[in-house]
């Protein structure tokens, strides 16, 4: 069962944060992390983001994607404005770090990222957002404004119990690199996003 393994506050450059493991066993080197900034009242409607690791984005600052840039535009939203990050340990749409090194190597041969990871027999999001609702019902929180372009976590809350509120685009500007990224999560997936 998903419990609360250890907390801490974390000074970050985006203000205090409230940090959560989340995780079945109390050994799991991979915990889900949860950050709640200083300002969050979990008695009103909370803003709140489902975010996926992306080590290649927001460790290493690749231009292949936005993550990092979303991850950074989160904290401070958050920080500003109150909220959770969910920070749900799902690299690479949860295909893991060594298959989406395999899936950039395919796309360095003309295919995009959902032809690559089907080449690989994977998925094209294999992602689940539940954990997230477990999350927040642990949390007791269960009105929330969402920060997010994708459908797919819009979804979730159907018939959660959680009160979805409204939705907060959570839009990078793209780069050379990354258009076609974008491109993709636009058409394939349907992601909200106005500015390409």
């Amino acid at each position: 069962m998903l419990k609360i393994q250890a907390q801490s506050n974390i000074p970050t450059d985006f203000g205090m944060f409230t940090v959560y493991a989340f995780s079945e066993n109390e050994n799991d080197w991979s915990p889900h992390l949860v950050w709640v900034a200083e300002k969050t009242d979990f008695n009103t409607i909370v803003n709140v983001r489902f975010h996926s690791e992306c080590i290649t984005g927001e460790v290493f600052h690749s231009r292949k994607c936005e993550c990092g840039q979303q991850l950074d535009a989160t904290m401070k939203f958050l920080s500003e404005n109150g909220g959770i990050l969910i920070y749900l340990r799902q690299e690479g749409r949860n295909i893991g770090i060594i298959n989406k090194l395999k899936a950039y190597a395919l796309q360095e041969q003309g295919l995009d990222t959902v032809e690559a990871n089907l080449r690989l027999g994977l998925p094209a999001d294999g992602r689940n957002f539940d954990v997230g609702i477990q999350i927040l019902k642990i949390l007791n929180v269960f009105k929330v404004n969402l920060l997010t372009n994708n459908p797919e976590k819009l979804k979730v809350f159907n018939n959660s119990g959680i009160l979805l509120n409204e939705r907060i685009p959570l839009e990078i500007e793209s780069n050379p690199i990354n258009e076609s990224y974008l491109t993709t999560k636009k058409d394939y997936f349907g992601h909200l996003l106005d500015k390409l």
